[in-house]
């Protein structure tokens, strides 16, 4: 393949999993001797992705507001200073903005256009802009039944199932942490010593399971087992009257002493690594279940419902771990079985950045190398 600019469109570069992806990609691309472009109106991982030799093009093209319209055409005049050979854009708004800025341009120069669906957004017209690549991308079988079945229209050779992945080198089997942080854990949590760790990692949003969580370790504590619940996950500004609910739940049930509140986490590598057992209860299926894979990845054994992503991760590789969505008994019982005798995860997966990342530069490959339609 010929040396290609790739140029990556997302609204910001915070902390989160679109954005961790686009940096994982573009460190691929610098690996492979290609030149990675991303356009964002910038955040906290902006030095992570520089520092993996990719470039960042300021621009808010994920401001949600009537004048980002207007930046189609400064996007253009970027794409074409830059000479860039593929877009690729991974949010409705920066794609719109894409699409309006590559339709100004002669065919005979235009880029290639790639999109990723991240995830089941609402099926309306303003969505649709994320089936438009000449390449689909899919981050999990899930998606990709989700596009066939909202987007009949939508050729299936036009899509790809790229799954995200873990880095294995950051989430090995071995993994121990820190002295310092292990010392600092116990002082902070002091009873965890006499007891077991589980684990729902997720921000506090009525979706992500945490009343099923806290529901499940009460019937393990109504059973007399040691055991004490972690919430690893802030909440948002406005999301403060779903975090007091969920502490009157707590009250309600008289769990105070079992179940902790432990805020947005850096650490969460550390929290899972210590931890007895994950979960990932959601009310929703999610798109694909990152913290499910990072904690299989550790070792750690996961209790999930049986949709979305997680399912598909938990079939996969972990079966043991799966049951029936909503079934908040059935979740205990099976958290009480793996207590009882902790049961062995797999060593070998799939689901590593490796491969999402050599898939996805096939797909940019594959686009650079055919005939347009």
């Amino acid at each position: 393949m010929s040396r290609l600019t790739v140029m990556q469109l997302l609204p910001e570069l915070q902390v989160g999993g679109v954005e961790q992806g686009a940096i994982e990609i573009a460190s691929a691309l610098v690996r492979a001797g290609h030149r990675a472009l991303v356009v964002s109106a910038g955040g906290a991982l902006v030095p992570q992705l520089e520092a993996a030799g990719a470039t960042h093009l300021a621009l808010p093209i994920g401001r949600k507001r009537l004048t980002t319209l207007m930046l189609a055409r400064e996007l253009r005049r970027l794409i074409e200073r830059e000479g860039v050979d593929i877009v690729h854009a991974r949010s409705r708004l920066p794609a719109w903005i894409g699409r309006l800025a590559l339709g100004e341009m002669p065919a005979a120069t235009r880029p290639r256009w790639i999109t990723t669906v991240h995830g089941p957004y609402t099926v309306n017209r303003y969505s649709r802009v994320m089936v438009s690549g000449e390449r689909v991308i899919a981050i999990s079988e899930f998606i990709y039944n989700y596009i066939r079945h909202a987007w009949p229209e939508v050729a299936p050779d036009r899509i790809t199932v790229v799954p995200r992945g873990v880095d294995r080198s950051r989430h090995p089997r071995d993994f121990v942490p820190s002295p310092a942080w292990v010392a600092q854990w116990r002082e902070q949590h002091p009873s965890l010593s006499r007891r077991h760790a589980l684990v729902l990692p997720g921000r506090l949003t009525r979706w992500k399971g945490q009343e099923d969580f806290i529901r499940m370790v009460g019937k393990l504590v109504a059973r007399g087992l040691p055991v004490h619940g972690l919430l690893a996950g802030g909440a948002h500004p406005r999301k403060r009257a779903f975090e007091r609910e969920l502490q009157r739940l707590v009250s309600a049930l008289e769990l105070e002493p079992a179940v902790s509140f432990l805020g947005s986490r850096s650490d969460l590598r550390e929290v899972l690594s210590v931890s007895a057992c994950a979960f990932s209860l959601t009310g929703e299926p999610e798109a694909f279940g990152r913290t499910t894979i990072e904690a299989l990845s550790l070792g750690v054994p996961v209790i999930g419902y049986d949709h979305g992503g997680t399912g598909e991760i938990l079939r996969s590789i972990f079966p043991a771990g799966v049951v029936p969505v909503g079934d908040v008994d059935a979740a205990a019982a099976r958290c009480a079985e793996f207590l009882d005798k902790r049961p062995p995860v797999p060593v070998i997966h799939p689901y590593t950045v490796e491969r999402m990342q050599a898939a996805t530069l096939a797909v940019y490959a594959e686009l650079a190398a055919s005939q347009r339609a």
